[in-house]
């Protein structure tokens, strides 16, 4: 969506250049470019603080997990790893016509 609008006002300044004066279409486009630093500054901040640092996990003395009727059960950690990840003394994991897992299932 983002794409398309972007495009959409590239097609259009393109085309509200083709026929401006000199002068209305230079200082449009002046502020334009200004406009659209701007916003590349603020983006590229975002995406700097938006980034989380490595953390690190410690999983132990986990309960029994049981997954019945295709369903999943974990006894441990599962998820997206962005640093280190230690999974100690876990449950049970026991799966009747599902998906279990004790330990780590990382993404």
């Amino acid at each position: 969506m983002v794409l398309s609008l972007t495009c959409l006002c590239v097609a259009g300044l393109g085309g509200w250049f083709a026929v401006a004066r000199w002068d209305d279409a230079n200082k449009v486009a002046a502020f334009a470019s200004a406009l659209g630093a701007v916003a590349a500054v603020g983006v590229a901040l975002w995406a700097a603080l938006r980034t989380l640092p490595d953390l690190q996990l410690d999983v132990r003395g986990t309960g029994l997990a049981q997954a019945r009727g295709g369903g999943s059960a974990n006894s441990g950690v599962r998820g997206k790893a962005t640093g280190s990840v230690r999974v100690r003394d876990t449950g049970d994991a026991v799966a009747d016509d599902g998906d279990a897992n004790s330990g780590a299932r990382l993404d």
